[in-house]
């Protein structure tokens, strides 16, 4: 659906691979945008009015608020966002709520053209947007402002925001991917799982003073390259008498278990 038209697509269908999405949503016009409206824990048009009407007969925020079943810092917040209580008006107020409710807002560094600068110079630096969110932060009298690593990316990333920084220089980012993606969550795949492990727990008491010999502590010492050869370490609790163990056949558990 595009402005309410059903679009006929040319090319692949639904379930062909994830480089043909972009060009089937272009074709299409766009995801379609679901129709705004208002949550039910913001003020209405009518509390509004109550609000204006309190404050013309001089009545405090938080007996306007108990009128309304507010808190008192959102009557107070809402008076305050929109010129205090001398000049608070009702219809402009919901006006203006509605004009900061629109979405997509434009970007932040489109209104900044000095911070933009500065941060493109730095990504073409192949700088992450988290180093350059850092080197922002840095307390410097000339330049005081901030801004978070998600918002460089939205700016990059978003298409609604490409207004602001120049889209090539996701090229110079560490993934270089076109459009950003979400971690995908890891799913098990039952490597570094220990099976049929007996739980610490379940230790006899004894263990514990050190004074019933007989109880050995077991550990694994390896080299540091990944094929270097690895020994197992036996120590005696009460006397702690230390036996190394040779481990040619490989450090798996199941290895490691007979020859301990």
């Amino acid at each position: 659906m595009a402005g309410g038209r059903v679009v006929q697509l040319d090319g692949p269908r639904p379930g062909c691979p994830d480089a043909c999405r972009p060009q089937l949503l272009a074709q299409a016009g766009g995801l379609r945008q679901a129709p705004g409206r208002r949550s039910k824990g913001h003020l209405t048009a009518a509390d509004r009015e109550e609000i204006s009407r309190g404050i013309a007969t001089g009545e405090s925020a938080r007996r306007i608020a108990c009128r309304l079943g507010r808190s008192p810092s959102t009557i107070s917040r809402e008076t305050t966002r929109n010129g205090g209580r001398e000049y608070y008006r009702a219809t402009v107020a919901d006006r203006e709520a509605r004009q900061r409710a629109r979405r997509p807002k434009r970007a932040m560094l489109a209104l900044l053209p000095g911070l933009w600068a500065v941060i493109e110079e730095k990504l073409a630096l192949s700088g992450s947007p988290e180093q350059v969110s850092g080197w922002l932060r840095r307390p410097s009298p000339d330049d005081a402002v901030r801004i978070s690593h998600d918002a460089i990316c939205l700016t990059l990333y978003d298409p609604r925001r490409r207004q602001a920084i120049n889209r090539k220089l996701t090229q110079r980012l560490r993934t270089a991917l076109p459009t950003r993606q979400p971690r995908a969550v890891r799913r098990p795949s039952g490597r570094d799982i220990i099976r049929d492990v007996v739980s610490i727990g379940r230790r006899p008491a004894e263990v514990e003073d050190r004074t019933v010999p007989g109880h050995r502590e077991g550990d694994l010492v390896m080299g540091s390259q990944p094929s270097a050869s690895a020994i197992a370490t036996l120590v005696e609790r009460t006397s702690r008498f230390t036996t190394l163990v040779a481990l040619p056949d490989g450090i798996k558990a199941e290895q490691v278990t007979p020859r301990t």
